[in-house]
C-alpha cells in the first residue's frame, strides 16, 4: 500500500513544482507583482495570470481528496487489511488523480476533469467500503 501513498506524494511534489515555476515566470515577466504572493490577493485593478490560478488550484486539490486515500491507507496498514483489492483500488484513485491533474494542467476541459474526479471519488469510496466490511 506505500507505493500508490508514495506515487500520490510524487504526483503533489510535481504539480507543487509547476505552480511554483508558473509563479516564478509570472513574477519575471512583470505579469504579476512578487507582493500578490504574500496573501494571495492581487491589487485593485491587477489581473492574476490564468496559468498561475490554475496550477496553483491544481495544486490545493492535491490535498483536499487525497487526504482520503491517506487515512484509509494508515487505517489499511496499520489493521493488516491490505488485500490485492486494497491495493487496485489505491492505484485506480492515483492513476484517476494523476488524469484529473493531467487534464487540469494541460487543456483543462472541465467535462473530462469532471469525469476523472468521479472515478477517483468511486475508487476512494470503494477502498473505504472494502475496509470498513475488513474490519466486521
Amino acid at each position: 500500500m506505500l507505493y500508490p501513498l508514495f506515487a500520490m506524494v510524487l504526483l503533489t511534489l510535481v504539480v507543487g513544482i509547476i505552480a511554483l515555476r508558473s509563479r516564478i515566470a509570472s513574477v519575471k515577466s512583470g505579469k504579476l507583482d512578487v507582493r500578490y504572493f504574500r496573501n494571495m490577493q492581487a491589487r485593485e485593478g491587477t489581473a492574476v495570470p490564468e496559468r498561475v490560478v490554475i496550477t496553483t488550484r491544481c495544486f490545493n486539490n492535491q490535498f483536499e481528496v487525497p487526504v482520503l486515500l491517506y487515512t484509509a491507507s494508515v487505517a489499511a496498514l496499520a489493521l493488516d487489511q491490505v488485500s490485492i483489492y486494497t491495493l487496485l483500488l489505491g492505484w485506480g484513485f492515483v492513476i484517476s488523480r494523476c488524469a484529473h491533474a493531467w487534464i487540469h494542467l494541460t487543456y483543462n476541459n472541465v467535462f473530462h476533469r469532471m469525469n476523472a474526479y468521479w472515478v477517483g471519488i468511486v475508487f476512494m469510496l470503494a477502498l473505504w467500503i472494502e475496509q470498513i466490511v475488513k474490519s466486521q
